[in-house]
């Protein structure tokens, strides 16, 4: 099968990305709020594409799925060391992505977008603001047996299907 989209394959086949993703995965095994798991990264990934597309912003499709893929890896840093997972996944970014094909440009659009994707809609980082709208979109709030214990704020929780 012919790859689309080579670059953001490389990162899945990265051991460092690899080795991270069973780190989030042992340390969530019984956490009861969601999960960073691949089928949020790529629930995010999609709904940014979609809202790309609708909103004809014009962002590389390998950059969107690379920022969602990338975007709650450093949680693995921040369950073993106690790194905030945005600093850690932009850090991840920086020394992964060189490696999997992406320019410098690229790199720093992409690291930006992961370091700032907590700041909300208000950032200026268009990638980071794509980030955080459908970061949030991805979670299904209105069907999780532990919304009432969650500690988003209400107006963060998605009560609602949109995408």
């Amino acid at each position: 099968m012919i790859s689309h989209m080579p670059r953001v394959n490389a990162i899945l086949k990265s051991s460092k990305y690899q080795k991270w993703l069973k780190i989030i995965e042992q340390a969530e095994q019984k956490r009861k709020f969601c999960r960073h798991t691949m089928e949020h990264f790529l629930d995010t990934a999609r709904i940014m594409y979609i809202i790309s597309l609708e909103e004809k912003l014009g962002i590389n499709k390998e950059l969107i799925y690379a920022v969602a893929l990338i975007h709650d890896i450093g949680r693995a840093m921040e369950y073993e060391r106690n790194i905030p997972h945005n600093h850690a996944g932009s850090q991840f970014a920086e020394e992964v992505l060189a490696e999997c094909g992406f320019s410098d440009e690229e790199v720093n659009a992409i690291a930006g977008a992961i370091l700032s994707h907590r700041n909300g809609l208000n950032n200026e980082n268009s990638l980071g603001r794509l980030l955080y709208k459908a970061d949030k979109l991805s979670r299904l709030c209105f069907n999780c047996k532990a919304e009432k214990e969650c500690y988003w704020q209400e107006d963060k929780k998605n009560f609602e299907i949109v995408y």
